[in-house]
């Protein structure tokens, strides 16, 4: 056998031909055995009709048989119609579950965005207020340190001895502290 290049073309054309073919066949028989069952069908409704009509026990028997088989399928249909609709339902339900989980997930990050800037915003604040009281605090200080100066040269300007005396000598001390 010469395979080239020509030879593995022959070979993959001829494989599609068969797989082509295969495929043909099944559908025939498919197709066939689809109208065997429609004539089946066909004569059984031929020999049940001329049942029917030759009105004796059997007939009736038959003809009760179709009529609860008519009323079966007839409720089958409203179950089936029932189903359909609790599906629907079901499917709706599940919509607005998800639309509602959708939206409480959205407010619940606005709640968080919020309560976020909210405690930016009191961070700021309070390093706004610490700032104020920090400056009021060093006026304070300042004022403080103003206060006990004055005190200091009045009492050495005095030229009394504060040494000797034990309530100066204890103020002037204290003066000296730094507050």
């Amino acid at each position: 056998p010469n395979e080239g290049p020509a030879g593995g073309v022959q070979h993959g054309h001829s494989w599609r031909a068969t797989q082509d073919l295969q495929r043909d066949i099944e559908e025939v028989k498919v197709s066939f055995q689809n109208k065997t069952l429609a004539l089946q069908r066909a004569q059984i409704m031929d020999a049940l009709r001329n049942k029917v009509n030759q009105d004796d026990e059997h007939s009736r028997l038959i003809l009760e048989t179709m009529k609860h088989i008519v009323l079966l399928s007839r409720t089958i249909i409203e179950y089936q119609q029932q189903a359909h609709q609790k599906e629907q339902q079901l499917i709706d339900i599940k919509r607005k579950r998800l639309s509602l989980k959708k939206n409480g997930g959205q407010k619940l990050q606005q709640i968080q965005t919020m309560m976020k800037r909210q405690k930016e915003k009191q961070a700021s604040v309070g390093v706004t207020e610490t700032e104020k009281l920090l400056d009021k605090l060093e006026k304070e200080r300042q004022m403080t340190t103003i206060i006990q100066n004055v005190f200091q040269t009045i009492i050495i300007g005095s030229r009394v001895n504060w040494a000797e005396d034990p309530s100066l000598k204890a103020i002037v001390l204290q003066l000296e502290k730094n507050v």
